[in-house]
């Protein structure tokens, strides 16, 4: 099957927004994923570039909001409500569908409505989302552990690994866990903060094996997984190395050849995402050479994205490392490429690197 793929700037900071076009091309019959709206700004230029490279009215077959983060679902809203659009399944996770799980991590003055109703207040973009899908017929599903989004497999989160994050996410109301954490976290902060040069080899890593964990928020970020013929796509949001290992367990236990030949690197390329051993389990060991390509969904402001260790990292593991600062990044597989479109900046491997993040 052949594959298109734009990754497109998501604002001046960070943000995802990607687009997957898949599927056969006589008489326009092909398939749209959309994946992760960035900001709200963002849902205009999605828009613009769907209708100019795509279809004026496109149908869109999946959109798939990774997880609750506002650079990841904010620009969905405006794009969810283009009259010129046709979409069928939204795919989101919503905490307060497991209310029952989890309201026992909850102070005990929260009813089951009651919890519900603060878990919905302190996400108002998917709530809105929900709106504008029983408005104008969209099916929401589920995106966890499993399930098909066209020819993607979510690989993670698992069910059980969903909601066992949700007590300690940011937009919940605080749990009981997160009440006697203290200062301790902040003070593993404060050191982690501290920058240091380190020089780095092809043949020798100093990224951290034990980093300073990513948010429970990213950790839920949805991992997708297809194949197209001998091309492998894995595309990660902003996933931690908890999510990967997970998703590397569920990939063997279903039988995939998990090395990518496209990955996307996790949280813009943030050292706290990815580790050593998870490299290694999904990219192979290093040295390595003409293994694939690697994308950081990174804004135009973003200068320190990807850290230097991260790129380091998927470069001696054979992966030529993108960064879509300078705008949208296309790949392509059977289909034609657009005219006048250009290879994108390769970023080189760089000896000097910087500790923090």
């Amino acid at each position: 099957m052949p594959y298109e793929i734009d990754f497109l700037r998501a604002g001046n900071s960070n943000g995802d927004a990607i687009i997957v076009k898949y599927g056969d091309t006589k008489d326009g019959n092909f398939s749209l994923n959309l994946i992760d709206g960035g900001f709200t700004d963002t849902g205009d230029e999605i828009i613009a570039h769907i209708k100019k490279h795509y279809a004026a009215k496109a149908k869109i077959a999946n959109v798939v909001l990774s997880h609750a983060d506002n650079d990841h679902a904010t620009g969905l809203i405006k794009v969810l409500e283009c009259e010129d659009f046709t979409f069928f399944d939204l795919w989101m996770n919503r905490p307060w569908d497991y209310v029952d799980d989890v309201i026992d991590s909850f102070h005990g003055a929260y009813t089951r409505e009651g919890l519900i109703k603060k878990m919905r207040e302190m996400h108002p973009y998917l709530v809105e989302m929900e709106k504008i899908a029983a408005k104008r017929g969209i099916t929401i599903r589920t995106p966890l552990q499993g399930a098909k989004i066209g020819p993607f497999t979510v690989l993670a989160p698992s069910r059980e690994r969903y909601i066992k994050l949700i007590p300690d996410l940011d937009k919940t109301p605080p749990s009981y866990a997160s009440a006697s954490k203290g200062i301790f976290g902040s003070l593993v902060k404060v050191a982690s903060d501290v920058a240091q040069k380190v020089l780095e080899r092809l043949d020798f890593e100093t990224l951290d094996d034990n980093p300073p964990a990513t948010s429970a928020s990213n950790e839920t970020s949805v991992v997708q997984w297809a194949s197209f013929g001998n091309k492998r796509v894995l595309l990660t949001a902003d996933v931690g190395p908890e999510g990967l290992a997970e998703a590397a367990d569920y990939a063997e236990q279903i039988s995939l050849l998990i090395q990518p030949t496209l990955v996307q690197i996790p949280h813009h390329g943030s050292r706290r995402n990815v580790t050593p051993t998870v490299l290694n389990r999904w990219l192979g060991r290093y040295p390595a050479e003409n293994q694939g390509h690697a994308v950081a969904s990174v804004g135009k402001n973003a200068d320190i994205y990807p850290r230097k260790k991260v790129a380091n990292a998927f470069t001696r593991r054979g992966y030529k490392v993108y960064a879509t600062h300078g705008g949208w990044i296309n790949f392509v597989h059977e289909y034609d490429r657009r005219a006048g479109m250009q290879d994108a900046d390769v970023i080189p491997f760089s000896p000097d690197t910087e500790d923090n993040d």
